[in-house]
């Protein structure tokens, strides 16, 4: 091959722009014994290249199960949920008996009580949603880690 296609060759092969065919080219190249003297510095990894599609990596890797902390997040905002529920009818039960001879009033009582709920569980709902941000903020930024992780090495 002539030697200004091969620089060519290698310039786009730094730049990331070769085909497969190129690089196959540039292997065959620089795996000749006429390779010019200003490029011998690029046989050994060329070279390397070569040697490296031959091998095969034959260990079994053990796979890691993922844990699933969201499902038990969601448990937990319930039976937090439920005990609040839970306490509030018991302290309202003891209170008073909840028994209204006027119905208007019986309604009112009961938007109270529900008005109360309502803001209770937002605020409840409020807390969960924040720590699914954290917790998905968490995930991404371990495995922008990972990723950097590998790309230095």
């Amino acid at each position: 091959m002539e030697l200004r296609a091969i620089e060519k060759l290698l310039e786009k092969y730094f730049n990331a722009e070769t085909t497969i065919a190129e690089e196959k080219d540039l292997k065959l190249y620089f795996s000749s014994p006429d390779v010019a003297p200003h490029l011998e510095q690029y046989k050994p990894m060329f070279g390397y290249f070569s040697k490296q599609e031959e091998q095969k990596f034959d260990k079994a890797l053990p796979l890691k199960t993922k844990k699933h902390y969201a499902r038990w997040i969601s448990v937990a905002a319930s039976v937090v949920l439920l005990s609040g529920l839970l306490t509030f009818y018991n302290v309202q039960q003891q209170e008073e008996l909840g028994t209204y001879d006027d119905p208007e009033v019986a309604f009112r009582e009961t938007q109270k009580a529900l008005q109360m709920l309502s803001t209770n569980v937002n605020v409840g709902m409020g807390s969960v949603h924040n720590v699914g941000m954290e917790y998905e903020k968490a995930t991404k930024d371990t495995i922008k880690e990972k990723k950097d992780e590998k790309t230095k090495k």
